[in-house]
């Protein structure tokens, strides 16, 4: 049975950078353990599946290892998909997840996420962050993810975390940010817990960096970069208790898994 999909780069306007989707669009669901094996047979941070329902997409994500909750660039991915490889008409898609809806809608040559707001609150830092990290954080925020502030743009890039006692602590990934030099602020996201080591954009980080800069800067419209090796920019803006967070989007390939 041959199951056609696209590989997106979201986050980036050119091949080879920002972060890598695969994207599935089903006429039925799968198996939860047939699309769990082929995520890790893509081994990619993360494959996405959408199947239509009523007027709106029910979308899944996979990373390598596991299912998760919420996926930004996997979304951005599976949006372009539906518009640029399967004709989706309109100017914005609508979405369903596990905790709720989701949308993505085109303007100019940009695709803009309305996701949930997810605010840090401060925390004391974990014993023996610094050391996992090799960098001194100067605030730790508690949040869906573990939220950690650096004091330079330097300071993430340089960042080299023990990669395996980041992954026993007790959040599924770990972002560290810091002000920035030519945008708003930049950040890295590590998720070792659930098969990332690094992942190279992250719209879901997003939801807690944006509320986070907002106050720190005193606005809601922000820019940011994130990224290691491969990375992206994004524009992001605070409305309300939703986070717009929008980017490119670009498709570098498609074919069939024969199963």
């Amino acid at each position: 049975m041959p199951l056609p999909f696209h590989q997106i780069d979201a986050f980036s306007d050119k091949p080879f950078a920002g972060n890598p989707a695969i994207v599935y669009r089903l006429d039925h669901w799968l198996d939860d353990s047939l699309m769990q094996q082929i995520a890790a047979e893509h081994n990619l941070a993360e494959t996405a599946f959408v199947v239509k329902e009523g007027a709106a997409w029910r979308i899944r994500w996979f990373t390598p290892t596991t299912e998760v909750r919420l996926c930004g660039h996997a979304t951005l991915a599976s949006a372009h998909a539906l518009f640029e490889c399967h004709g989706e008409a309109g100017e914005r898609i609508d979405f369903n997840y596990v905790d709720g809806a989701l949308s993505v809608s085109r303007e100019d040559d940009r695709l803009v996420l309305d996701f949930p707001c997810a605010q840090p609150t401060p925390i004391a830092t974990p014993q023996g962050l610094a050391e996992i990290l090799g960098q001194t954080p100067i605030a730790v925020l508690d949040a869906p993810q573990l939220l950690v502030v650096l004091e330079s743009q330097a300071a993430v890039a340089a960042c080299q975390p023990n990669l395996k006692a980041l992954a026993q602590l007790p959040w599924p990934a770990v972002i560290i940010t810091a002000k920035g030099e030519s945008v708003d602020f930049v950040s890295r996201n590590f998720a070792p817990a659930v098969g990332i080591d690094e992942d190279p954009v992250t719209g879901s980080a997003h939801c807690i960096l944006t509320p986070y800069w907002a106050q720190q800067l005193g606005r809601p419209e922000l820019s940011a970069y994130q990224g290691g090796k491969r990375g992206g920019f994004l524009w992001c803006w605070l409305s309300g208790e939703r986070v717009k967070i929008a980017g490119h989007a670009r498709l570098v390939s498609s074919g069939q898994l024969h199963l």
